[in-house]
């Protein structure tokens, strides 16, 4: 099917690709910063360093999901 696509709409799903890794980088990100820094108490430096490892992973656990 994807030979049959126009250039635009092949451009358009990887806009679509690189979108659904961003955002589960977000809310990845999101969740654990939220968790550590007002369910756990953590300090602040201590919760941006695990949402930045979550927004890590799970950027490439989504780019490996958006290739199989």
């Amino acid at each position: 099917m994807r030979g049959f696509m126009s250039p635009a709409v092949q451009g358009s799903a990887a806009m679509g690709k690189w979108g659904f890794i961003a955002m589960h980088a977000v809310v990845a990100a999101t969740f654990i910063f939220l968790l550590q820094r007002f369910g756990l108490n953590a300090s602040l430096e201590s919760s941006l360093l695990w949402a930045a490892t979550f927004a890590a992973c799970a950027a490439g656990l989504a780019y490996k999901q958006s290739n199989s």
